[in-house]
């Protein structure tokens, strides 16, 4: 009996593993045959979506999509809302009100949400959960339930080759310089200026760069090793495994 218990465990074993190397494989396909892209756009008729973008599947909320350009080379996570207008089938005019800039990551479970104008330059790269919004609720009305009162619209704009952190929140009117880091969690509202460093809620500026005096407060760490004298694009490409790069 023993025995006859012990092959039938065994048997049932092996059978979960082989369920779960199906599973597995049937996911990476679905996730494979759903990701969109220009060659593959399913359902979806963007404005723009260039050259080597792809939006992983399972997708976020995506509305209006004729609204909204993505530039090439992009990658857009799973589950990313990229929204124009707060419903579907709407004429929101000729122009885009959600552009996206070429080589540009957006992290899993983000949000983009325009009414307006939001407007990613090149090479802006964000970490999970980060929500850009160009729409902030009034409340000028004390007996008006809040969710009902007209919205204020204000453009949002991020410079090329910013970083966004995880969970930061990016609210209307915010114009963020070239290569800025937003720290984890910050909220960030008004100017920001080129090649800074900004935390906290709201958010301010903790570290700037200028070319007279450099990083100020200084940068702490050591700087990172240089690649060896030699090391060709096709080696770094082969060792890193992909290449996020702007047609020229």
């Amino acid at each position: 009996m023993s025995i006859t218990r012990s092959l039938l465990t065994a048997a049932r074993s092996r059978g979960r593993r082989a369920a779960g190397r199906l599973v597995h494989r049937g996911w990476r396909w679905v996730q494979e045959v759903g990701a969109v892209s220009n060659q593959q756009p399913g359902p979806y008729r963007f404005g723009e979506l260039g050259d080597g973008s792809k939006l992983a599947f399972p997708l976020g909320t995506v509305f209006n999509e004729q609204s909204i350009a993505i530039g090439p080379f992009c990658i857009i996570g799973e589950r990313v809302t990229i929204s124009a207008g707060f419903l579907p089938g709407l004429d929101l005019g000729p122009e885009p009100i959600v552009r996206i800039g070429g080589g540009c990551v957006i992290g899993r479970g983000s949000h983009l949400v325009g009414h307006q104008s939001i407007v990613l330059g090149d090479n802006v790269w964000t970490g999970p959960g980060v929500y850009i919004t160009d729409q902030a609720h009034e409340y000028r009305d004390t007996e008006l339930p809040i969710g009902k009162q007209w919205p204020r619209n204000e453009p949002v704009e991020i410079g090329a080759g910013s970083w966004i952190g995880t969970g930061a929140v990016i609210l209307p009117g915010a114009r963020i310089g070239r290569n800025v880091v937003v720290a984890a969690n910050a909220v960030v509202r008004g100017e920001i200026p080129d090649h800074s460093v900004v935390a906290g809620a709201p958010a301010r500026v903790v570290r700037s760069w200028t070319p007279a005096e450099g990083w100020q407060p200084p940068i702490r760490h050591d700087a990172p090793r240089p690649l060896p004298e030699g090391v060709t694009a096709e080696q770094l490409r082969a060792l890193v495994g992909w290449d996020l790069h702007i047609p020229e």
